[in-house]
């Protein structure tokens, strides 16, 4: 990566906002995006990497993006086709200068397989683990009939904020712990080690996973993800839905971040330098035509998928329920190793091992390397 200093790309109304009083430069810019009213928000300054002409620094904020290189041969086609990945030459890969597929199925995983028990989310804390049982089957026939009835009773589904796989985030703490572990999903780990592999980190382990649940409204507050014990392995993201705006700053919060679309689809590796760094998601953007999907969901899984693929196709029952969620919704899938190889975790007084799930006002999601790499799940879109 290029050492090109870090520079603002805040234009327009950003660069003349006022600052509240001790207000650092990341929350002046999380403040722009979050309190801006729908379709009035100033986006020049967002960097798109859906555009084509974004990696030919024509855009705003666009000097900073470069093609970023990928290990072409570290993946296999047959190993990228079972994940429900493209070919790994076909992926278009961008990293950010100053910082030294097919979707049904990881949508359906999040809102229908993760969402169950043993896995943990934000509405244990509040609900019985009967009544969280199947999050689901309580929710599919409300949100089939969405349309119909807007006047109806959110969904246990539409009130999920977030849900922790493998080992389980303890949000009190902020700390992973051996005794609060439940299997890691196997199709999950697979995707990850194929897109960890193709961005040079062969043998990355997905131990733990945190998945939010973004509404119109929701917000990410400002944050550097540090609990993991081995941070020289990468953190995976994976978007789908609406999109997002993604504020990614600095060591401190002084300095101002730079702001970039995420679109459904969408996976970012942070590695290396920026692997600690702040980031933050002060907006999610409703779709311009409307409650719609993005064009890329309407792709489903081919037919001819190898036999030993870790994806299958989704019903249009299914995909129906899907599509109603995300109409009005974004979902993130975020996959960290947490203990380097050989290595346990340290022993902790006996206090400290508490698993209290935290309140929904005090969760990682707000209803309320030295690059980052971006790729595509279907480039073509």
């Amino acid at each position: 990566m290029g050492e090109m200093g870090k520079m603002a790309a805040a234009v327009g109304p950003v660069a003349t906002l006022a600052a509240e009083p001790g207000e650092d430069a990341f929350r002046k810019l999380f403040r722009f995006y979050r309190q801006s009213r729908p379709g009035t928000v100033d986006l020049r300054g967002v960097i798109d990497f859906s555009v084509a002409h974004a990696a030919r620094g024509t855009g705003p904020g666009a000097h900073k993006v470069v093609k970023s290189h990928l290990n072409v041969s570290s993946v296999s086609d047959h190993d990228a086709y079972r994940a429900g990945l493209q070919p790994v030459s076909k992926w278009r890969a961008y990293g950010l200068q100053g910082y030294p597929g097919y979707q049904w199925h990881w949508v359906k995983q999040c809102l229908k397989l993760y969402s169950q028990k043993p896995n943990v989310c934000n509405l244990d804390k509040h609900m019985t683990k009967e009544e969280t049982q199947d999050l689901w089957e309580q929710s599919k026939e409300f949100l089939r009939y969405k349309e119909v009835n807007k006047r109806r009773p959110r969904s246990l589904l539409e009130k999920l904020r977030w849900v922790t796989l493998g080992y389980h985030y303890n949000w009190d703490n902020k700390k992973y712990s051996a005794d609060h572990y439940t299997p890691f999903p196997s199709d999950l780990a697979f995707l990850s080690e194929q897109v960890a592999a193709a961005c040079g980190f062969q043998g990355f382990r997905a131990e733990a996973g945190i998945l939010n649940y973004y509404r119109l409204d929701s917000t990410l507050g400002i944050h550097v993800d540090k609990s993991e014990l081995d941070h020289s392995k990468p953190l995976l993201s994976f978007s789908f839905g609406q999109s997002a705006i993604f504020l990614l700053g600095g060591l401190k919060r002084d300095e101002a971040p730079t702001p970039m679309f995420m679109h459904s689809g969408d996976i970012m590796v942070m590695s290396g330098f920026s692997r600690l760094l702040n980031h933050a998601v002060p907006r999610v953007l409703p779709s311009p035509e409307g409650e719609s999907l993005p064009c890329c969901l309407e792709t489903p899984l081919p037919a001819d998928l190898p036999r030993d693929a870790v994806v299958e196709p989704c019903s249009v029952e299914d995909w129906q329920v899907c599509a109603s969620y995300l109409k009005t919704a974004r979902v993130n899938m975020t996959v960290r190793q947490v203990l380097a190889i050989g290595h346990d975790f340290p022993l902790e007084p006996m206090e400290e091992n508490k698993r209290d799930i935290p309140t929904e006002g005090s969760c990682h999601l707000d209803d309320e390397n030295s690059q980052v790499k971006r790729a595509r799940l279907n480039p073509d879109c």
